[in-house]
């Protein structure tokens, strides 16, 4: 009777155990170029096209290989960050932040639009 008990306990538990799950590696997703979320966005333009909107920076910082170019006019100030890109090492810009003189948030959109209307 004992070996007849034992070997149903074994083979309840063989029944409960699962098959070892094999992970499936996914490829990562392809790198699509990034494309300026709306069009007052500034991500992905470089310094000159910045410079053709708003003219001349009024500070430009570089640090390693990344430049900081701010802008600024009596009603907002604009930072953009610049960053190499791709092979080519294209600085382009990755991030931008906009305020008031103050140092009060302003969005983006109605901070380039004042710079571009004074540029004008």
């Amino acid at each position: 009777m004992r070996r007849f008990l034992a070997l149903s306990l074994s083979l309840l538990v063989a029944g409960c155990m699962t098959a070892p799950r094999q992970e499936q590696v996914q490829a990562p997703p392809a790198v699509q170029p990034q494309q300026p979320a709306e069009q007052n966005s500034l991500v992905g333009l470089t310094a000159q096209d910045l410079v053709g909107r708003f003219g001349a920076p009024a500070l430009q910082i570089r640090e390693g290989s990344s430049v900081k170019l701010q802008f600024r006019n009596p009603r907002c100030v604009l930072d953009a960050y610049l960053y190499p890109s791709g092979t080519s090492g294209t600085l382009r810009v990755r991030h931008v932040d906009t305020r008031l003189p103050t140092g009060a948030d302003m969005p983006q959109a109605a901070c380039t639009t004042a710079l571009h209307e004074a540029a004008s």
